[in-house]
């Protein structure tokens, strides 16, 4: 499983604060224009038009993927309990400024 994020990405910023996504054994692939690799890895998926218009992007074991906010919360939470761990609170809500959510 792989957490596709950016770095100046809130909703990716308060996903991967709320969890211990390595204990989870979910991958965090941070988009960068210098990261091939993790560009390569996103576009072997064919998910780059969609991190153009939103992140974070959560593919799972089976290669698909969630795009919806909410729903990779949901998906990681359910994730979580099976590990026997419990998530952080969640941060105040913030909105992704100028476009700061996507590639």
């Amino acid at each position: 499983m792989t957490l596709f994020t950016k770095d100046d990405c809130t909703l990716c910023k308060r996903i991967t604060a709320r969890f211990d996504l390595e204990a989870m054994g979910v991958a965090v692939e941070i988009l960068d224009r210098n990261d091939a690799a993790a560009l390569a890895h996103l576009a072997w998926h064919g998910l780059v038009e969609q991190a153009r218009k939103s992140l974070p992007i959560l593919v799972l074991d089976d290669s698909s993927s969630v795009v919806d906010y909410a729903l990779i919360e949901a998906h990681l939470q359910s994730r979580a309990r099976r590990h026997g761990m419990l998530p952080l609170e969640a941060p105040a809500p913030n909105a992704c400024a100028a476009g700061a959510c996507a590639l």
